[in-house]
């Protein structure tokens, strides 16, 4: 696999999010004296041509490096209305989108996803039953399918994989697991907990 600077796939950082169940502002965190979003937007930086930011709205004291910042084009829809925002801004016509919580972050799991099937219009994975939808790669087809869903404000952005019309790639443990950091590039932080075993020295077990 190619190791140079990705043309044909925007990357995309979401990081509009509200924050409520870590109880402050997810953009500044940091996870052994590190910036998580620094780390995520410097990644993105360094793997695609093109790097987008999507905020909802300005904020003071976020360093974006100089990539262009774009705010959402439909309020008030969280991360779907960042999806939808960051699909519609891209100049190219696939995406990763990511969010800004997500400390462990592999360019090579970015990669191997961006890669997989080129063809279909998204690629996500799911662990644990789980989809990782702000994790996961998407064609500009699925721009109609986001737009109606907000309009009825219907934002389970898992919701879309489901749609007909979409050709969808499922990812597994199985697959990621041919990669060295595998399931850990998809560690987020969502709570206060999260980013104590974060920080914790088993954190570094891939």
């Amino acid at each position: 696999m190619s190791e140079g600077v990705l043309e044909k796939v925007t990357g995309v950082l979401i990081a509009g999010g509200k924050s409520r169940r870590m109880g402050r502002d997810k953009r500044f965190l940091q996870v052994r004296g590190r910036s998580v979003f620094d780390q995520t937007l410097s990644l993105l930086m360094k793997t695609f041509a093109e790097t987008l930011v999507v905020l909802a709205e300005p904020i003071e004291l976020l360093d974006v490096r100089g990539c262009r910042v774009v705010y959402d084009a439909i309020p008030s829809a969280g991360s779907l209305g960042g999806l939808y925002t960051g699909l519609i801004s891209a100049s190219q016509p696939r995406i990763f989108a990511v969010a800004c919580d997500m400390p462990f972050l592999d360019t090579g799991v970015v990669r191997f996803m961006v890669s997989h099937d080129e063809a279909a219009d998204v690629v996500v994975a799911e662990l644990g039953g789980r989809f990782q939808p702000m994790h996961a790669v998407y064609s500009k087809r699925c721009v109609p399918f986001l737009k109606a869903m907000a309009e009825r404000k219907d934002l389970k952005i898992q919701k879309l994989f489901l749609t007909e019309g979409l050709r969808v790639t499922v990812l597994g443990v199985r697959d990621l697991s041919i990669l060295r950091a595998g399931v850990r590039s998809f560690q987020n932080i969502n709570t206060p907990e999260d980013l104590a075993v974060a920080e914790s020295p088993i954190s570094d077990k891939p």
